[in-house]
């Protein structure tokens, strides 16, 4: 594969004859919506031909925020590219139970992609932070028993192979705590068959402060559980300022903390799989609207406006003024950033990436990442 930036006064007949390559593999390799208009700006894959190399073999993982036959259909999508697959979530509850969730269409989609699915566990929701959930579970032991047994109970039921325990905003005062509650359950579930893992807010030091950052201990996480997601995404959060989602010169100081309290084999590299447009100016608590890259494409090809690229935190944008003259500004993912971030997963030797959250289409991604990796498949 190979990527090419368009330039201006370009067209796909231009690229088809300067590559070699029909106008129609083009087009469905980009799965472009509007194949008649591209854009400055604009990063292509080119289906060319390359040498048969060895490519590192790497564990993939996926979460879904759509439940029942909805979500089972992007499990299905994406199946032939994800090792793991892990539904989010299972909110857990002040007396050590769970919530329901509609899941059983997934597991079967999962198992049928050999996909290993994996339970989910939260404490927080739309509307409630989860501090005090996580602190009445955290201290009290009994509870805490109650909830590994309706863990295991129902993995047993359903069919999951491993859990995924994504605690946030726990208050730091309950850091130690934490670290107990996470080997318990190793303590419960390993003896059982079933792995554990967690997720992580993004920290550059084991100091830093902030109700995500503090009762985060990568090493303890890095020692105790059996891998761990980093959740390098939300720079450009939905209710702050526009900037790039997952600027990657932000993930790497993560990671050049990460790799040396937790094992390299151990991490997963998090990428967000979604744009977001903000209205400008920007004002403070408005929120931005978010959808799929395919949607930012669009967009700039509608009203006809160069894509930039930043080279610094290695995401693309661009600006454009809505039919009442509004201003906006995209940030989203392209060939160009995937790559970025695969190549950095290799220069970091990480066990794999993470994808947060299947539902939105980036068809670019999925040809990129069958080009650089192998994808692990444990079933």
């Amino acid at each position: 594969m190979q990527i090419h930036v368009v330039k201006k006064g370009e067209s796909l007949w231009d690229l088809s004859r300067r590559f070699g390559i029909p106008i129609d593999q083009i087009i469905n390799v980009n799965q472009l919506e509007t194949p008649e208009k591209i854009v400055v700006g604009q990063a292509l894959i080119i289906p060319t031909s390359t040498p048969v190399t060895a490519k590192p073999v790497i564990d993939v993982n996926a979460y879904t925020i759509n439940t029942g036959e909805t979500g089972a259909e992007e499990i299905h999508s994406a199946g032939e590219d994800l090792t793991y697959w892990m539904p989010f979530a299972y909110r857990m509850t002040a007396t050590g139970g769970l919530e329901a969730l509609d899941d059983a269409a997934m597991i079967q989609a999962a198992l049928a992609e050999r996909v290993v699915p994996v339970l989910c566990i939260t404490n927080f929701s739309a509307t409630e932070a989860g501090s005090t959930l996580a602190h009445t579970i955290l201290s009290n032991n009994d509870i805490q028993e109650r909830l590994l047994t309706n863990i295991i109970s129902l993995m047993k039921e359903k069919g999951y192979r491993g859990i995924n325990i994504d605690f946030e905003n726990v208050l730091p005062a309950d850091r130690v705590l934490y670290n107990q509650f996470l080997q318990r359950s190793v303590d419960r579930l390993h003896p059982e068959g079933f792995f554990v893992s967690t997720a992580l807010a993004p920290k550059v030091s084991g100091e830093q402060k902030g109700l995500l950052y503090e009762a985060h201990d990568y090493e303890a996480h890095g020692r105790i559980v059996d891998f761990v997601v980093l959740m390098t995404y939300e720079w450009g959060y939905r209710l702050g300022p526009p900037q790039a989602i997952s600027p990657l010169n932000q993930i790497k100081r993560v990671l050049d903390y990460a790799v040396t309290v937790i094992p390299r084999d151990k991490i997963f590299f998090g990428f967000q799989i979604y744009a977001r447009d903000w209205v400008l100016p920007h004002v403070p608590g408005s929120e931005a609207e978010t959808f799929s890259q395919q949607e930012a494409v669009r967009r700039a090809v509608q009203h006809n406006v160069a894509i930039q690229y930043d080279e610094t935190a290695q995401s693309p944008f661009f600006r454009y003024a809505d039919d009442q003259g509004q201003t906006h500004e995209v940030w989203f993912e392209d060939a160009r950033s995937a790559q970025a971030k695969f190549n950095t997963v290799k220069n970091y030797n990480l066990r794999g990436i993470s994808y947060w959250v299947l539902g939105y289409p980036y068809p670019q991604n999925w040809v990129l990442l069958e080009d650089n990796f192998t994808i692990r498949k444990r079933m």
